[in-house]
């Protein structure tokens, strides 16, 4: 499994694939930190958010690069649920490899500042809950981006719809006063969290919650997969 892994992250990196959705998470990121400087905590929590679509488009591509022929020969081989596995693995690696550009680009432009009032989180903690807030966010970004993969969603029609159901919906079911929250992952209760102080039991509220999520959304993967090749 760990060289299908390997395979199906070259495959995204040699074909040049994985530039777009890099290259429109830093334009969307520049968009986020052109307008001034910000606490860490408040400012990656806003990034998390705003990179969920991103991680989730990502996903797709990667697990859509692979040919379907050479998909079916490596559920054959590995079996169908290591053949699974490895392609959630291989685009949480490439996940996590976009989260950490976009833990260094707000620096880079100028986008983030250090504690200015005595009541500030520190430097150390700011970055420790911003880079919790967007590891939070790629268990659910992965889960949705395989939903709307081709061997899960089928026509590209329908990948789409899935991709930008999901996307727009995080976000509109996170607003304040939503009717129903749970149905969503928490990326805007959790850049709202880091607006304030963060108690440990909220913040491990949180976590479960975006695992919760993404686990039913990886299950629904799974159930779907057992029924295309």
């Amino acid at each position: 499994m760990t060289a299908l892994v390997r395979q199906r992250l070259a495959g995204f990196l040699r074909t040049g694939r994985a530039l777009a959705p890099v290259l429109a998470g830093l334009l969307a990121l520049g968009v986020l930190y052109g307008g001034g400087r910000a606490q860490p905590a408040e400012a990656y929590g806003v990034s998390a958010v705003v990179l969920f679509p991103v991680l989730a488009w990502q996903t797709k591509i990667l697990l859509d690069v692979e040919p379907d022929v050479q998909r079916r020969l490596a559920g054959v081989l590995v079996g169908a649920g290591r053949e699974r596995a490895a392609g959630l693995l291989a685009a949480a690696v490439a996940a996590l490899g976009t989260v950490a550009v976009a833990l260094v680009f707000p620096w880079l432009v100028g986008g983030v500042t250090g504690p200015v009032h005595p009541g500030d989180r520190t430097l150390l903690a700011g970055l420790l809950l911003g880079g919790w807030a967007h590891l939070l966010a790629v268990p659910p970004a992965v889960a949705l981006g395989a939903l709307a993969s081709r061997a899960c969603a089928g026509a590209a029609g329908y990948g789409v719809a899935v991709l930008a159901l999901g996307a727009v919906g995080g976000l509109v079911l996170g607003l304040s006063g939503s009717v129903a929250p749970w149905l969503a992952p928490p990326l805007l209760p959790t850049a709202r969290a880091l607006g304030g102080p963060l108690a440990v039991g909220p913040g491990l509220g949180l976590t479960g919650w975006a695992l919760a999520w993404a686990a039913l959304a990886v299950a629904g993967y799974a159930w779907r997969r057992r029924f295309r090749a």
